[in-house]
């Protein structure tokens, strides 16, 4: 299927819980004109404390390199778990174009701000400490849901994301997202878009917030979603099923 622009961010490669075969099937069965890279892409800080990087993580970057060549403008914006490459901005390595932000403009003509989403995280940029632990307790349940996941494959049961059920559960975790979302809807329309799409919270999401939409292209780790702009401008999410459910009849649209 071929899309006007795919958004993908928060694949995390170099850890266990990037789901890097899924999204290589999405990407062989989804061509487009943009692809954006909506940050981390690499995890940086997983790499640091213990180095994982199976051939699958090298066959994603190969095939985003591809794809830059066959002719898809492919636009880097790192996130936190890739700052390293901000070190790189407005350099392009084999195609691909490293910025900050960047500007899509859909086929109606709206103006989508793309951003990763950290600046906008209290956490992430007044106590990067508690970020780390963050992410050392989110890798634990990540690690504690592959084991889940593994036993319920041998039951025949569907595959079931734990760290996306205790954050739903969690009533802090559901203000935190509540207010990421007004903060970054309210900045985009302070610049002047009508829109926004980011990652960063792992949570896909359409809608509008105070007048803006609103766009969250998901994570690789659990959701395994994508943001697109379909050839005759609409915008829609994408789920792909897991890897191991691959029997399972191709790509949904989330509501």
């Amino acid at each position: 299927m071929h899309y006007r622009a795919v958004f993908i961010s928060d694949l995390h490669l170099g850890t266990p819980g990037c789901q890097a075969e899924a999204l290589l099937d999405f990407l062989k069965e989804h061509t487009s004109d943009y692809l954006y890279l909506v940050g981390d892409i690499v995890d940086g800080w997983q790499l640091r404390r213990n180095w994982y990087w199976p051939q699958a993580h090298n066959d994603v970057v190969q095939k985003l390199l591809r794809r830059a060549r066959k002719g898809c403008e492919v636009i880097y914006v790192p996130g936190n778990h890739d700052e390293f490459a901000r070190h790189f901005l407005g350099h392009q390595f084999g195609g691909i174009a490293v910025t900050d932000e960047a500007v899509h403009v859909m086929g109606d003509g709206r103006r989508l701000w793309v951003i990763h989403g950290d600046y906008f995280d209290a956490v992430v940029q007044q106590a990067k400490w508690l970020a780390y632990v963050g992410d050392y307790l989110y890798e634990f349940t990540l690690k504690l849901n592959r084991y889940l996941n593994n036993l319920r494959g041998r039951l025949g049961l569907p595959y079931w994301s734990l760290s996306a059920y205790l954050k739903h559960k969690v009533k802090k975790a559901l203000n935190y997202v509540t207010d990421f979302e007004k903060a970054v809807a309210h900045e985009a329309a302070k610049r002047g878009y009508q829109g926004v799409v980011c990652g960063h919270i792992h949570r896909a999401e359409i809608r509008e917030v105070d007048g803006v939409l609103y766009c969250n292209d998901g994570d690789w780790v659990e959701s395994r979603t994508a943001l697109v702009e379909t050839t005759d401008g609409k915008l829609e999410l994408l789920q792909w099923p897991a890897y191991q459910q691959e029997s399972t009849s191709g790509v949904m649209k989330v509501a």
